[in-house]
């Protein structure tokens, strides 16, 4: 296998915080979120990721829903999710819907995918915790050989399928590109072997993202697979005037969501997390991370620009810097990939 260089820009989305207050309107949250859908669009942003959970402390919009909605009211952004618990159902039906999301999006979905981490959400869906590895292996091949459009004859925990074929097929070839969320190196290396993009978490400074590159670069290879796909990164964001005014406007509510974290051990004070792993600060520090992580190989970095309690001025404020200052300088910033 050859390597060569391939330039293409960086593309820069948003991870969607469609989940409210306890004691919030629901409604009202959605018109919020619209709002930041709508501005998010108009500004060039390139995507929109949705997360899941089930039994939240939140009145949390389920993903599959949110999805379709959002198909209906954009045009171009593309719609994704950042992950979706994927061994919390069966295959055979999310490969339907997913497809049926991609027709009405007409081939905008990212299929996001994931494990999670919270045992309470597989207790409650009568699915066991250990297996959640290998049911995200098995799941993740039975949803390609239905949008293959070919016959499939597979079992497994999921049910029997034989000579099964969905003749509703996505709109984009083979389906939508897989990104698969992992933590670690054997989470990294299933994704290797799984042939999908690897959806590298929020936390780590800029040695360990790319370090990560490499490690994931290096497996690649050692499955020999293309090294030609998606090399997203999800990153914490907040964009303001000065980069002080981005960390004050971050800090409580980033911190708060942090420390009820409490299934992930994501080993960062808020202050590292503010100044060494989150995107915040002015549209000048923005660009320079931005800029580095495009040079390291990063294809798409998804910032979440908003965790409870965070007010709509703050989010929009955020969205509506990066429409103007830091997209367009962003055009002459090249991503190196190796294929």
């Amino acid at each position: 296998m050859s390597d060569s260089s391939v330039a293409q820009r960086l593309r820069v989305g948003m991870s969607l915080s469609a989940h409210y207050e306890v004691e919030a309107d629901a409604r009202s949250g959605l018109r919020d979120t619209m709002e930041q859908v709508e501005l998010a669009e108009l500004a060039g942003l390139d995507s929109i990721l949705i997360g899941h959970h089930y039994l939240t402390r939140s009145q949390f919009l389920q993903p599959l829903s949110v999805a379709a909605y959002l198909a209906a009211r954009t045009e171009r952004i593309r719609i994704g999710f950042g992950v979706y618990l994927l061994p919390l159902v069966n295959p055979v039906a999310l490969a339907e819907e997913l497809a049926t999301i991609d027709v009405l999006s007409g081939g905008r979905l990212i299929a996001g995918f994931g494990s999670g981490y919270r045992s309470v959400e597989y207790r409650a869906m009568g699915v066991p915790y250990d297996e959640r590895f290998r049911r995200l292996e098995e799941y993740v091949s039975v949803v390609r050989a239905l949008w293959s459009g070919e016959s499939v004859t597979m079992s497994g925990s999921f049910g029997e399928l034989e000579d099964a074929k969905i003749f509703l097929r996505p709109v984009q070839p083979g389906g939508p590109p897989i990104w698969l969320g992992a933590f670690g190196s054997v989470g990294m290396r299933r994704v290797a072997r799984l042939d999908a993009s690897w959806a590298v978490a929020p936390n780590g400074d800029l040695d360990e993202v790319t370090n990560r590159m490499t490690a994931f670069r290096d497996t690649l290879r050692e499955y020999d697979r293309s090294l030609d796909r998606d090399y997203p990164l999800l990153r914490e964001g907040c964009v303001a005037g000065t980069t002080p005014l981005a960390a004050e406007a971050a800090r409580p509510f980033l911190a708060e969501q942090y420390a009820n974290y409490r299934g992930w051990d994501h080993g960062a004070s808020i202050e590292e997390l503010i100044s060494g792993q989150a995107v915040v600060g002015d549209p000048k520090a923005v660009i320079e991370r931005l800029s580095r992580y495009a040079r390291m190989g990063y294809t798409d970095v998804i910032l979440r620009l908003q965790w409870t309690g965070m007010p709509q001025r703050d989010v929009l404020r955020s969205i509506r810097l990066l429409g103007e200052e830091v997209l367009p300088a962003l055009d002459s910033v090249e991503v190196e990939t190796l294929v």
